[in-house]
């Protein structure tokens, strides 16, 4: 049984976010969700939601997350 749950797993590397109105297209999955901890533990209120919004819509997987 695997670890992590296929539908969880990214399907490729690259992942676009888009915060505060910025959009930026990550080549690496794995800096874009360390970059979205930092700036999430760094923060606090309504910046802390958006990066922790992203955040988790990155633990699930999805190639564009949006603080929307």
């Amino acid at each position: 049984m695997l670890k992590i749950p296929e539908l969880a797993m990214p399907k490729t590397q690259k992942v676009t976010t888009i915060c505060n109105g910025k959009r930026k297209i990550w080549t690496n999955y794995e800096q874009a969700k360390a970059y979205f901890l930092e700036m999430m533990m760094s923060t606090e209120g309504e910046e802390h939601d958006r990066y922790e919004s992203i955040y988790i819509q990155l633990l699930h997987g999805l190639s564009e997350c949006s603080d929307e």
